[in-house]
C-alpha cells in the first residue's frame, strides 16, 4: 500500500499533464477530462465545510467567479467532506450571508484526489487538505501551485493576478516582473543569439536597461 509520503514524491508539478480522475460534487459527477479544451482551471482545496478561514475563502472565490469567467477560467472546489456536509455548508452560507457557492466541490471523502494532487501534507495534517491552488491551462497542463497552510487563507487578488499574468504571457510570449498587474510594462525575452541582441540594442520601442533586461507596453 502506497504511503503518504510515497504519495507526495508522486505529487504532480509546474509543468506536468494534471492528473485525470473522476469524482462526485456538489453539481454531480465529473471527470477532469471532460472540462471544455478552450478553458482554463482553477482547483483549490479547503481543509473542511463549517470552518471559519474556509468559509471567507470559498464566499471570496463565489464572489469574485465573474471575474474568473471573465478570464475564461472555471472553478473546482474540493475537501475531504461528503456531499451532504457540502450541500448543507452552501445552504448554510447561502442563508447567513447571501453568497451562494455555486461552483462544483468534489466530496473527496477517500481522499483520492487530494492523494493525487498532494494536497495532503503529514506535517500539516493527515486528514485535511491544504489550501491547496492548482492553475490548469487548455491542454491540461499545471502551469502554477500555490499552497498554504491551515491557518492562513489565501489572496484572491493574487490568484487573479497570477492567472491573468499566465494568460498574457502564453498569448504575447512575453514574461512579468515583479507585481505585474494588467496595464503595466511587460518583460521583453533576452536575447539568444549576437543577431538579436543587436536588434535589441538597436530598438527605440523598448525600455532597455541593458539587452538583457527591456520591457515594453502591450
Amino acid at each position: 500500500m502506497e504511503t503518504l509520503n510515497e504519495t507526495l514524491n508522486s505529487m504532480p508539478r509546474i509543468g506536468d499533464t494534471a492528473p485525470d480522475f473522476e469524482a462526485l460534487t456538489t453539481k454531480g459527477r465529473i471527470r477532469l477530462s471532460d472540462y471544455a479544451k478552450e478553458k482554463w482551471l482553477v482547483m483549490f482545496s479547503h481543509p473542511a465545510d463549517f470552518t471559519p478561514v474556509c468559509t471567507t475563502e470559498m464566499s471570496g472565490f463565489a464572489q469574485r467567479k465573474p471575474e474568473f469567467e471573465t478570464l475564461n477560467t472555471e472553478l473546482l472546489g474540493l475537501s475531504i467532506d461528503s456531499v451532504h456536509a457540502h450541500l448543507g455548508w452552501v445552504n448554510n452560507v447561502r442563508k447567513n450571508t447571501g453568497v451562494y457557492f455555486d461552483f462544483p466541490i468534489i466530496a473527496d471523502i477517500d481522499m483520492k484526489v487530494s492523494k493525487l494532487y498532494g494536497m495532503l501534507q503529514p506535517n500539516e495534517s493527515e486528514t485535511a487538505a491544504v489550501r491547496a491552488v492548482f492553475f490548469i491551462d487548455p491542454l491540461k497542463k499545471i502551469r502554477l501551485i500555490m499552497y498554504y497552510p491551515l491557518n492562513v487563507g489565501r489572496n484572491m487578488d493574487e490568484i487573479l493576478r497570477a492567472l491573468e499574468a499566465l494568460q498574457t504571457s502564453d498569448k504575447h510570449k512575453v514574461a512579468m516582473p515583479l507585481d505585474w498587474k494588467k496595464g503595466d510594462k511587460v518583460i521583453v525575452p533576452p536575447p539568444k543569439t549576437l543577431e538579436e541582441m543587436e536588434a535589441r540594442l538597436a530598438d527605440t520601442a523598448i525600455e532597455r536597461t541593458d539587452f538583457y533586461l527591456a520591457k515594453k507596453q502591450l
